[in-house]
């Protein structure tokens, strides 16, 4: 099936398509759609649907769409749905190395660093069929910056069951396990189901 991204981000399309490898997954822009609807939503589900409407009323085909951040309990669930957005300046988005060093310094001295990735995915079939999947991908914060891979938050997201930080996972290992991974493989199974 052939499946649009509700997303401009090329990191995520090479993350989707690994992992919805039955799929032929293209972004807005390979078929020359400008693709930047404002996230009004409160929740990763309401942003989440909110792309995957906007994009569908243009392709008129399947799509999938997700809405991801990081969540960290010290920061009372901050960055969250704004993990893109995360601290801004004058409204301009700052980039991810300037976010990373933003939560390491906020979470300087502090005892409690558990934090989780979310990934809410709607996968929008037509008009009047969409289903939804949530995961996430708990860790903690790091104390500093580790790693080469991946991008976002993934160099300061320190997984304890492995030892590494999401950014010194391979490509393999971050779909095993990050949350994008895990909501994408139930994603993957449930559309072999409607196919």
């Amino acid at each position: 099936m052939h499946i649009y991204l509700a997303s401009g981000n090329r990191h995520k399309q090479e993350e989707f398509a690994a992992i919805l490898k039955d799929h032929r997954i293209s972004i807005p822009s390979d078929a020359g759609i400008v693709f930047d609807p404002e996230e009004t939503g409160k929740t990763f589900l309401e942003n989440a649907l909110l792309k995957a409407r906007v994009l569908y009323e243009s392709v008129k085909s399947p799509v999938i769409a997700d809405d991801s951040g990081l969540c960290i309990d010290a920061l009372g669930g901050e960055p969250g749905i704004y993990s893109a957005r995360y601290g801004m300046k004058d409204g301009v988005q700052l980039e991810a190395q300037e976010r990373n060093k933003l939560v390491l310094h906020r979470m300087e001295g502090v005892k409690n660093r558990s934090c989780r990735f979310v990934c809410c995915i709607v996968v929008m079939l037509d008009a009047h069929r969409f289903f939804t999947v949530q995961e996430t991908c708990e860790g903690v914060i790091a104390i500093s910056a580790h790693g080469e891979h991946g991008f976002g938050y993934d160099p300061i997201v320190y997984l304890p069951e492995i030892g590494k930080t999401v950014a010194e996972l391979t490509a393999q290992e971050k779909n095993e396990l990050s949350h994008r991974g895990k909501a994408g493989r139930i994603a993957a199974q449930l559309l072999r189901t409607v196919s």
